[in-house]
């Protein structure tokens, strides 16, 4: 699961400046090149108006242990049932994580400045030929560019809110695990184990401090909105079988 930090980066990001990258355009890649062929995304709470609307959002382990919430796409591994057969997004909100390709976030090297933009120049999705530009002849961000700092912005809000509304969620007893098996045909079952998911009946259960403190810390309507996402379990079952049924017909 991807992560907002100054370490572990790829040896191919580097900051991003209007000096060396004058010249450096973007275009559309496939999905195998730019991360979208996934069964899930990690999705962060500066965003999860727009996903409870498509997605079905549950909680699980990263590999260091942190409880992270993600976005199922798709039922089987490297399948994502909201692109298109030309590898194109048929959801009207993209996750952030996805939406950033080759660019990422960094904390400032002295801990008082802004977050800094770098990018990954081995992304095959970069180009001194073709696509967009990223900054105007002057040397100020072009519109794609400006975009892209918006996006990495929500991300860096995003991340800084994760473990305080696990802690949050937590305190106040909404986190249960659960094993999904969802049916797509008579004789196929996706099994998703190891999720966790907010509580709907606690969550209702809570009482007014309770209810009072999650509010205050910020964390209240995202509890309800995580709840309420597994409601697109079933229409994510449905693009399964929808996605089948074309393959089958081809």
């Amino acid at each position: 699961m991807a992560s907002v930090s100054n370490k572990s980066v790829p040896i191919e990001s580097v900051l991003l400046n209007n000096v060396d990258h004058h010249d450096l355009k973007i275009r559309p890649g496939s999905a195998g090149e730019t991360g979208s062929a996934v069964n899930q995304v990690l999705v962060l709470p500066t965003e999860f108006e727009a996903v409870q609307r498509e997605f079905p959002i549950i909680l699980r382990e990263d590999s260091q242990g942190k409880i992270r919430p993600v976005a199922l796409l798709g039922l089987a591994q490297g399948q994502n049932a909201f692109l298109d057969a030309a590898g194109n997004w048929t959801s009207a909100h993209v996750p952030l994580m996805v939406q950033r390709g080759p660019f990422s976030i960094v904390a400032p090297e002295h801990g008082n400045g802004d977050p800094m933009i770098q990018v990954d120049l081995a992304d095959p999705r970069l180009s001194r030929e073709e696509g967009a530009p990223l900054f105007l002849p002057h040397g100020g961000q072009a519109p794609y560019l400006q975009k892209m700092a918006d996006v990495l912005r929500a991300i860096w809000l995003g991340h800084q809110l994760l473990d305080p509304m696990v802690a949050a969620f937590s305190a106040a007893g909404l986190l249960r695990p659960v094993n999904l098996e969802l049916r797509t045909g008579e004789h196929e079952v996706f099994a998703i184990a190891n999720a966790i998911t907010v509580d709907r009946e606690r969550l209702a259960g809570l009482d007014g401090a309770a209810l009072e403190k999650l509010n205050r810390e910020g964390f209240l309507q995202s509890a309800f909105m995580i709840a309420a996402s597994l409601g697109n379990v079933q229409a994510l079952v449905n693009r399964h079988a929808a996605r089948l049924a074309m393959a089958a017909a081809a």
